[in-house]
């Protein structure tokens, strides 16, 4: 097992790494405050691991809510259920939420916990790999709008991030891949290195190899615990952690969520942003189409739905939370490893990149 911490002074967490964790009950109970524990999940991932997690944690008051899988289900109705079965079990303050599942489970848990009785602990224990190496980590919470993704929520700390390798055993191929687009980002904005160690290994990481998906896990969540150390409210270098997804998240509210995975909608959101640096000219030809290149070879799309007008991505674009007095900022790259935040460019220079990726 490999320990990790996000380094937040008194809110300081573990990220623990390694196979067979749901099953090792030291690992939960120093970050369970009471006795009654409520765990989330989904219908998909419920049949396969909750009874194993019941088990660990027999003794404790355990209650569990399982929701309907998918991106489509991250709202407002959905969170009230969880809110439904705390109250209707009488949960108190001393309540610990447990996020048994993806991104969207863990999105939603972590909200439910900063929401309920004005807050209450939390512990990730993420089953996908794009949980895993991104959303678990950092205190990033929420729900979807119909105009927006992710454009309400809190940033609420988890109390420990338990990441059990041996959940990927069961995930398709296409979840796999699009988690690959996480990782593949880390590279792109933080470390050439990682990047060229992802190129050389793609093929194993998609079977996935354990031995290797654990160190791209690992590697993954260092990355992130420093980012977040250094700017836990996303107000300067954080954002950087955004590298395509102001493009992918639009590309989720176009098409509706779940019919592109965020992982694709991500790999897609990276190769425009590739080639809007390339016109920029911050990076040269070649570095762009190596890295659109790595993020074909992980499985993912690199170019967006051909039903996406350059209008369509301007028009969600302009409610992407990084917009600031109305001036949209995207994450562009100065070099492989080097990425900024900015909103110094030409609009015609993005008109040329919506127009130029349309299938």
């Amino acid at each position: 097992m490999q320990q990790l911490t996000v380094e937040l002074g008194d809110r300081s967490y573990p990220i623990f790494i390694g196979s067979g964790l749901l099953e090792q009950r030291e690992l939960f109970t120093p970050h369970i405050a009471g006795k009654q524990v409520c765990v989330v999940t989904d219908d998909t991932v419920a049949p396969l691991y909750l009874e194993t997690l019941r088990n660990t944690l027999e003794g404790y008051q355990l209650i569990s809510v399982t929701l309907p899988t998918g991106e489509a289900y991250k709202n407002w109705a959905t969170l009230q259920q969880i809110f439904d079965a705390l109250l209707a079990a009488r949960h108190d303050r001393r309540t610990t939420l447990i996020a048994l599942g993806g991104g969207v489970i863990g999105d939603m848990t972590g909200f439910a916990a900063a929401c309920y009785q004005r807050g209450v602990d939390f512990i990730q224990v993420p089953t996908t790999l794009l949980s895993q190496v991104d959303s678990s980590v950092g205190g990033k919470t929420g729900i979807n709008h119909p105009a927006g993704k992710n454009m309400l929520g809190a940033f609420y700390q988890p109390q420990a991030v338990i990441i059990d390798t041996a959940t990927l055993a069961s995930l398709p191929a296409r979840e796999v891949s699009a988690g690959l687009a996480e990782v593949i980002k880390y590279g792109l904005i933080r470390d050439a290195a990682f990047l060229d160690w992802l190129e050389e290994h793609m093929q194993g990481l998609r079977k996935p190899d354990q031995d290797l998906v654990t160190e791209a896990i690992a590697r993954s969540c260092a990355i992130k615990a420093e980012v977040v150390a250094a700017d836990e409210r996303e107000g300067g270098v954080r954002a950087i952690l955004n590298l395509g997804h102001t493009f992918g998240h639009a590309i989720e509210a176009h098409q509706g969520y779940g019919q592109w995975l965020h992982g694709e909608a991500v790999g897609a959101g990276m190769a425009m942003a590739l080639d809007m640096s390339r016109r920029l000219g911050w990076i040269d030809a070649a570095a762009a189409e190596r890295g659109t290149a790595i993020i074909a070879s992980a499985g993912l799309p690199i170019i967006p739905p051909s039903s996406m007008s350059p209008q369509d991505f301007m028009d969600l674009m302009a409610v992407d939370k990084k917009v600031l007095d109305g001036q949209l900022r995207l994450v562009l790259l100065q070099a492989i490893g080097e990425a900024v935040v900015t909103a110094d460019f030409e609009t015609t220079t993005l008109q040329q990149t919506l127009a130029q990726n349309q299938s």
